[in-house]
């Protein structure tokens, strides 16, 4: 028997527990990682935010039409995306903090949609877009993407979650309760 073999053991008899699959995901969701991942996200919201109300309404009044159409749209867009981003770090970090339960934030979540939203308008356009805004719009279709895969992770973690166990200590301190009670 070599080391690989040692390690693809059952778990003893009787002794489920062990045979239950770890949520990885879930802690990924609240370890340091995620936290990183929370203050990026704000950042972004918060920098792209003083962009659009400053330097980029100057920047989008020196612009062509069809460009200042594209502009427009684009800047709506990734208003958009990062809001939902944001929406989904602040429910992920309200569970994380134990300000919501799993469920709660389930409940929730149909607000925030994370649908998968490309850049606004044809290539094109998009170059003759002003540098900072292009950079923030692919920094927050990254940042989407993350976020959207560590979602859908959660919830597939979540669909393939094994049932509650019941304690077999519950179990017998329910029999004693009835068998007193009656």
């Amino acid at each position: 028997m070599d080391a690989c073999d040692e390690t693809r053991r059952d778990p003893p008899a009787g002794d489920e527990t062990l045979a239950t699959p770890i949520p990885f995901v879930r802690r990924l969701a609240a370890s340091e990682a995620f936290t990183a991942l929370f203050k990026e996200g704000m950042a972004l919201v918060e920098d792209t935010a003083a962009y659009l109300d400053g330097p980029g309404r100057e920047e989008s009044r020196r612009l062509s039409r069809p460009v200042a159409i594209a502009y427009a749209s684009e800047s709506m867009r990734l208003t958009t995306r990062l809001m939902q981003v944001a929406s989904w770090l602040l429910l992920q970090r309200a569970v994380n903090e134990g300000e919501l339960t799993s469920a709660q934030a389930m409940s929730e979540k149909h607000r925030v949609r994370l649908v998968d939203q490309g850049i606004s308008c044809c290539a094109d356009l998009f170059e003759a877009l002003p540098p900072t805004l292009k950079d923030f719009a692919l920094k927050s279709l990254r940042l989407q993407a993350r976020v959207a895969y560590l979602d859908r992770s959660i919830s597939a973690a979540d669909d393939f979650a094994p049932p509650p166990r019941i304690s077999a200590v519950a179990v017998q301190v329910e029999r004693l309760r009835q068998a007193f009670t009656h």
